[in-house]
This record gives C-alpha cells, sequence and structure tokens, in this order.
C-alpha cells in the first residue's frame, strides 16, 4: 500500500481508500470478510456517509478491536429517516444522527467530520451562518469527537468557498476526467447526464483546476468520490471517451491531481477491491491514462498539462510533471506563494537545468509547449 498525508490534517492515509456504499445489503460476515480483506492490503481509510443504521453497525462490527491506527470519515448532516437516508441541515437532527454514528461504529471519536453534500450557494450559506453545521463541527473538535473538519460537494465553485473560509482540513470531491471537462453547476445530475456527454470540450474546466490548486496551496487534503464516474468510465458505450478505462486508469487519473490524498473506491466485493488495490502495484503502462484521454474524439486537452508522466525521462533528470505542477500553482495565484517555492526547492533538479532537447515534447501525447514552460518556470522560480 501507498499511504500520503491528508493535506494539513496530521491524518496518514491509504491512497486506496474504502467507500460505504459496497456494505448495503451484507450482513455481518461478508461485511467482516471485505473489511478482512481491506485491512489486510494496508487499507486504513474508510468514508461512512451512510445513515441506513444496519451498515453504520455492520461497519461497526467489522471494525471491532482494531478501531485504533484506521482513520474513519464519517459524515454531519446524512439523517435516516422513515427508513431512507435524507440530508438534513437541523441542528438536532444532525445531533441525533452524529451520536448514533458513533454509537453503531463502537467508538468515541471519528478522525474527520464530514459536512454532507454542499452544492448549493444557499446551503453554503446555512453552513457557515452563525449557529450553522460549521459551528457544530467546531464544537465536536473541542470536544474531542472529530480531529479534523471536511466537506464534500460536487460543485467547484461552492467547494471553493468552503476551502476559502479556512475553517476545512479535508475535501472529499467527485474527480474523474469526465466530470474534470465540465462546467459547475448545482445540480449533480448533470454531471452524468446523457446530453452532458454528447457534447464537445477543449481543455479542464477552470473551476476545478482553481479548486485543485487552491486545494493544494492550502494544504487541504482531498480525498476522492466518483473515481469511475459512477461506472460509466469503465464502459466504452458509457463513457464520453469512447473507449473504457481500467481501475488503475482511473485512479491513477485522480492520485495525480493536486491535493488529491485517496480515492474512495465503492466496492461490493474482494473482487472490485482488488481492481482498486492494483493500482499500488500497476506498471508505469497499466497506469498510463492518456492512452485513453489523447484519442478522444469529443474532448481535447491540447497544451495542457495532465501530469501522466509521458514526458520522461528527462536526460537533465528533470520531473517535468512536477516543475509544471508548481508553475500552475503559482500562476492560479498570480503570485509565488512562499509553500510553492518551497515545494519547487526541495526539487532534485529544477528547470533552470533544462537543455532544450525537446525530447519531452515529441514524447507529450497532449502538445503541452514543455521548453517554453521550463522558461516560464525560471523566471518564476529563479531557478
Amino acid at each position: 500500500m501507498i499511504y500520503r498525508n491528508l493535506g494539513g490534517s496530521g491524518l496518514h492515509v491509504s491512497a486506496v481508500a474504502l467507500g460505504c456504499e459496497g456494505f448495503a445489503g451484507m450482513d455481518e460476515a461478508e461485511a467482516k470478510s471485505l473489511m478482512d480483506f481491506a485491512i489486510a492490503n494496508g487499507v486504513n481509510f474508510i468514508d461512512i456517509y451512510a445513515s441506513d443504521p444496519g451498515v453504520r453497525s455492520r461497519i461497526g462490527a467489522a471494525l471491532r478491536g482494531r478501531r485504533d491506527g484506521f482513520v474513519i470519515q464519517g459524515h454531519i448532516g446524512s439523517t435516516w429517516k422513515n427508513g431512507q437516508y435524507e440530508r438534513t441541515r437541523d441542528l438536532g437532527e444532525c445531533r441525533a444522527a452524529f451520536a448514533d454514528l458513533l454509537t453503531r461504529l463502537e467508538t468515541d471519536q471519528v478522525d474527520v467530520g464530514m459536512i454532507h453534500y454542499c452544492d448549493e450557494e444557499r446551503d453554503f450559506q446555512r453552513i457557515v451562518a452563525p449557529g450553522g453545521l460549521l459551528d457544530y463541527a467546531d464544537e465536536l473538535r473541542a470536544a474531542g469527537r472529530i480531529r479534523a473538519i471536511g466537506v464534500s460537494s460536487h460543485n467547484p465553485v461552492v467547494a471553493r468557498k468552503l476551502v476559502e473560509t479556512g475553517r476545512i482540513e479535508v475535501l472529499m470531491f467527485s474527480v474523474n476526467p469526465c466530470y474534470d471537462l465540465q462546467p459547475p453547476g448545482e445540480d449533480v445530475e448533470q454531471l452524468w447526464a446523457d446530453e452532458t456527454y454528447t457534447r464537445s470540450y477543449r481543455n479542464f474546466d477552470p473551476e476545478r483546476t482553481a479548486l485543485y490548486e487552491l486545494c493544494e496551496r492550502r494544504g487541504v487534503g482531498i480525498d476522492v468520490m466518483k473515481v469511475y464516474a459512477g461506472g460509466d468510465l469503465l464502459k466504452a458505450d458509457q463513457s464520453m471517451f469512447g473507449v473504457a478505462m481500467t481501475p488503475v486508469q482511473a485512479l491513477e487519473y485522480a492520485l495525480s491531481r493536486p491535493a488529491v490524498a485517496a480515492v474512495m473506491a465503492g466496492c461490493r466485493s474482494r473482487e472490485e477491491l482488488q481492481a482498486a488495490l492494483d493500482w499500488c502495484t500497476a506498471s508505469r503502462e497499466e497506469r498510463d491514462y492518456s492512452v485513453v484521454l489523447s484519442k478522444a474524439d469529443k474532448c481535447s486537452w491540447t497544451g495542457h498539462c495532465m501530469y501522466c508522466g509521458h514526458c520522461a525521462p528527462c536526460p537533465a533528470g528533470i520531473g517535468v510533471a512536477d516543475v509544471n505542477k508548481f508553475l500552475n500553482l503559482a500562476l492560479a495565484q498570480g503570485q509565488l506563494p512562499e509553500t510553492v517555492r518551497e515545494h519547487y526547492k526541495a526539487l532534485d533538479h529544477h528547470a533552470s537545468e533544462c537543455i532544450r532537447c525537446g525530447a519531452c515534447e515529441r514524447r507529450c501525447p497532449f502538445g503541452v509547449p514543455v521548453r517554453d514552460r521550463m522558461a516560464q518556470a525560471v523566471r518564476i522560480f529563479g531557478e
């Protein structure tokens, strides 16, 4: 397993993590079997958005006796009413649902208190208002019931506003190449609507790029939901690219975005979890998502660094994708933040070492003018 820091939260998490949806419909023995397999393979991180009492109890039983060292992300604002899930902003309902979560998980604390599903401007205003869910999350942290505060969203504009409050350390966000092309909106279902997939796109939506880079600068760790775009990416006839991605390629795409620490894989079986775990030991060729994206008829990333690594190896030893990532962070800020400068300085090789041979550009499937980018990096970073 590969482990990463979850932003500046102080939590160290497995890059391949567990979503909870796979535990729906399982009995206790099946849930324990899946958890046993996950832990045996180094998984130490789970997201629990489900309010279903049975799911919560089965996960609690599956973790019994091995809670220490396991990172739990539990949602604030997800409740169970009349036998079904409901999102709530009522503080009394939130308190009762969170108390139920702790009881059923057989713990007195979860590591990340995740404010559940905020995609709308109006909802954002309610959450940040005095006495809203952000204040409640602060209360939970002061009481030792959570260690870090997070929020989940599909809308990059609203997510950015939440990050800009300076009060969250973790963002749960939907990251995959299908969604990264699309403009922001408050209706999450538009992300996978049939008519959305028939349109043509050019490069990433700038709001999504800005969000990832803001999280990187602020030290807000991203854990990923919907990495397979609801399964669409894994089926050629449903993907907007007309070619199926493998689970390994989809995870590699998400895990190479700025600030992303982990992917919550929603797995209903050991076989599905193993397909995600294969990312840990996959070869460079197996991880290569550019073979899918660079051939898409309706989508173009021309001139945009995808951090795919095809530029390597550089004869001067420069990590071209890393230089591009830090350059993008500086350009997005409009100035050179201290943290970005220090991370750049820590690289083994810098843009100033570029010998302008052009080998990287000949290998780049997206037509990035790498030599110009290296010169730009020297102007900004001074080396």
